[in-house]
């Protein structure tokens, strides 16, 4: 019983000094944080990040980066502290500074690195096809950029399939939200937001879903149309009917399209003869 009294107290003893050191520790933070040495800011910044405790680290960056702004030491301090965003996670505001370092040092050591993360930044930070895609349409511009200056990077092939990637999101949003109107019943809007997805992705993964509502778009609304408007949608109706037959003669959808098809030239044939 006594030993393990013994025990009990060592290791109460040992958590209080844990926390003591921790204490002093972020006193001794919050002191370099709220003093004016900028040299030892510098050389502890590098210290903190070596020991890969990068929100400290970006802390003191953050403070000495209009310090050594225009001086020699400047363009290390900003190309850490632009690290420093990226390894936190900080997705969107480490890619532009990625391109402020580019533009401010286009010679630099750091600069291939610094221009490809950037574009890799966009890229994490790009969400689901369903929300806003300002930092996808970045990234695609970012590495283009990267690929145009660095034809020969190793990197290529990954910049490539991330290119790749990053369009498909645009295709699907683009497809999803004409497919909204579609879906709607708003039939008209579907057609034009349709034919604008394939206008703007000519080579879309859905091109043939998109010919395919497209034409039956131009249909439901041709067929429901008042009596003085059918003639004229069952003609349009019926290019972008062909318009599928043309590009997909053995599609998924023939069998729906040729119905329309045939609907559509009964109902111009019946018109005709009026």
């Amino acid at each position: 019983m006594k030993g393990f009294q013994m025990n009990k107290n060592f290791v109460k003893v040992a958590l209080l000094l844990i926390v003591a050191v921790g204490v002093v520790s972020c006193g001794g933070f919050s002191k370099l944080l709220k003093g004016n040495d900028y040299d030892l800011k510098y050389t502890k910044a590098f210290e903190y990040y070596d020991l890969k405790k990068y929100d400290k680290a970006l802390q003191l960056f953050e403070q000495i980066l209009p310090v050594y702004k225009g001086m020699d030491k400047g363009e290390k301090v900003l190309y850490y502290y632009t690290m420093c965003n990226y390894l936190v996670k900080d997705y969107y505001v480490a890619g532009y500074y990625f391109r402020k370092f580019v533009q401010t040092y286009p010679h630099s050591q750091y600069s291939e690195q610094s221009m490809y993360l950037g574009a890799y930044c966009y890229y994490l930070d790009s969400p689901k096809p369903s929300l806003d895609q300002e930092s996808t349409n970045l990234a695609i511009n970012e590495f283009e950029l990267f690929l145009s200056k660095y034809p020969n990077t190793p990197k290529k092939d990954t910049c490539n399939a991330l290119l790749d990637e990053l369009r498909l999101k645009l295709q699907t949003k683009s497809y999803n939200n004409a497919y909204l109107y579609y879906k709607l019943g708003y039939y008209k809007a579907a057609n034009i937001s349709l034919k604008n997805s394939l206008k703007d992705y000519p080579d879309s993964p859905f091109k043939e879903d998109i010919l395919y509502y497209t034409a039956k778009s131009a249909y439901l609304y041709a067929d429901k149309s008042i009596e003085e408007k059918k003639q004229e949608r069952f003609v349009n109706a019926k290019s972008d009917i062909t318009d599928y037959i043309n590009a997909y003669p053995s599609g998924k959808y023939l069998k729906d399209i040729n119905k329309m098809q045939n609907n559509t030239k009964e109902y111009l044939t019946y018109y005709r003869q009026q």
